[in-house]
């Protein structure tokens, strides 16, 4: 294993971790999912950089696209439950709860 896929791994591990283990806001697990949506961009990327392959080539653009467009509905959500919650904290997001 290089170390640049050490450090592609480690780096998708930590934010799959942060969504696992620190879940109190919404803005911290949706920080924590832009973190391994960009680790999975930089490792299409160097896949595509190793391989030589032009066909691949918009494959991380594609996935950044979609990063941004999952970046502005999360935040949309965080405002909106943030308005009728009055925090962001995800134990109050609970529809089963009275």
């Amino acid at each position: 294993m290089t170390p640049i896929q050490f450090t592609f791994y480690s780096s998708f591990i930590l934010g799959l971790a942060g969504m696992a283990f620190h879940r109190t806001h919404l803005l911290s697990a949706l920080l924590c999912l832009e973190g391994m949506m960009l680790s999975l961009f930089i490792g299409m990327s160097l896949w595509t950089l190793q391989l030589n392959a032009t066909n691949f080539s918009a494959a991380p653009m594609l996935l950044l696209a979609f990063s941004a467009c999952e970046a502005s509905a999360g935040l949309a959500l965080l405002v909106a439950t943030a308005r009728t919650h009055g925090s962001d904290r995800l134990q109050t997001l609970n529809l089963l709860q009275w």
